[in-house]
Order: C-alpha cells, then structure tokens, then sequence
C-alpha cells in the first residue's frame, strides 16, 4: 500500500500476559496500516485491549510477538534510552484526565515535552505558543490549570500532544470527561490540527458520535479488527 512504510504498519501483534491456569490472550494476531496524514477510531467493548493497543502502539508496552513499524522503524528493537527518545520525538499523547502538572502553567505543560531534551529552543518555544494560539488559549498561557475548565484543559493537552511534531498522535477517551458541546469542540479542534500537522490520529473512543466523525472506525472483537461501516446502518458500538 502507497505511503504504508511512511506512516504505521503492525503485522501479526499479539500480547498476552501469563497466568496460573494459561496464557490471557489480549490480542491475537492483528494487523493495521495507516497512511501519513489519516486518522481512525478504535472501539470496542470494556476489557477488549483497546488501551492496551494503544499502550504498545505508544511504545508504553512491549507486544509478546508480531512487529510494530512507524515510518518503517521497529522501536522495539531500539535500547530503553533509544526508546523514549524515540518515542518522544515520533509519537504524541493526548489522554482523558489531561494529566497536566498542576505547578505549571499552560506554556510550561505545553513545552514540556520539548524539556526531555534540555531547555526548549527559540522555535520551540514558538511553536509552543503558536499551537496554544491555535487551540484558543494564547490569552491564557501563564494561567494554571486549576484556573481553567475541563475543555480548555482538553486543548492544552491537546497542543501538548503535537508539540514535538509527532508522525502519530494517540488519544484515549480524549473527550471522556467533558460535556457534550466541549467534547465537540475539542474533537474539531483535534481533527483540525492533526489535518493541519499531517499527523496519523489514532483515537479509542466509547463514542458512536466521535467514532463517525473519524476517516474510518475499526473495532476490536476477540483480539482482532474489524473495520466498521457505517454504510451498513450501524447504530451501535
């Protein structure tokens, strides 16, 4: 497929985890591709593995077999120090609680991924206050987020997550906390910047509304999956 070794390529992924009595089989031999520049949803019932997908999608957990490739690189054959450097700079996060460091303020969480490396740059800094501009909060970038609502919270976490300009960005319930017409805000405002960045959005979501303003839907049934279409009237995740 054109643009597959650019963009991300998982083959025969399993994982399991051991147990007294056998082997829990999470997933199962499961593949997906994605082009540079799309994005999917992934749902699927509670305890069907979307997290832990998103976990070694994430290089956060390591598969038990099958290959993982982001721009035709296996970050799993890299060293723990190459790993997080990698990860770092490939791929980005966005997760429902926001995990923002309350001590710092909206710049400070902002930039921080920027500080695994030493102090920021000029263009990084920049870019910092470029994304916060961008997701509506330039007004707001010395306040703290104790002073600030969930959905603006949202998209600091939001401008967190494509700060180091990642080739794929993960979301996990990223709108899970927040009430109907700021999930729909910042969703759009997601959708808008990962099309701008021409990053790979990957989103596990419960939602049938977010899942069908997505390029595609796949869900997970058994430790595979399945693409959804909604073409086919489906009502329901």
């Amino acid at each position: 497929m054109p643009g597959v070794q650019a963009g991300l390529q998982v083959e025969r992924l399993c994982k399991s985890y051991p147990t007294p009595a056998e082997d829990l089989v999470v997933l199962e031999q499961l593949d997906l591709c994605m082009q540079p520049g799309t994005n999917l949803a992934i749902v699927g019932s509670s305890g069907s593995g979307k997290s832990t997908l998103l976990q070694i999608l994430g290089t956060l957990d390591r598969p038990t077999s099958g290959t993982v490739l982001l721009e035709g690189a296996d970050p799993f054959q890299l060293d723990e120090h190459q790993l997080a450097l990698f990860r770092n700079q490939k791929i980005g996060f966005v997760f429902q609680d926001h995990h923002l460091l309350p001590h710092l303020n909206v710049f400070e969480n902002t930039i921080l991924p920027a500080m695994a490396s030493g102090t920021p740059s000029r263009e990084q800094q920049e870019r910092a206050t470029a994304l916060l501009g961008r997701v509506g909060l330039g007004h707001r970038l010395g306040h703290l987020p104790s002073e600030l609502s969930g959905g603006e919270r949202g998209r600091v976490a939001v401008a967190r997550g494509l700060m180091m300009k990642p080739l794929l960005l993960l979301a996990d319930e990223p709108t899970g906390n927040l009430d109907p017409d700021h999930a729909q805000r910042v969703l759009e405002m997601l959708l808008a910047l990962q099309k701008e960045e021409g990053t790979m959005l990957v989103v596990v979501t419960h939602s049938m509304e977010i899942a069908r303003q997505m390029e595609r839907c796949v869900r997970l049934v058994r430790g595979r999956l399945e693409e959804v279409s909604w073409s086919r009237g489906e009502s329901s995740l």
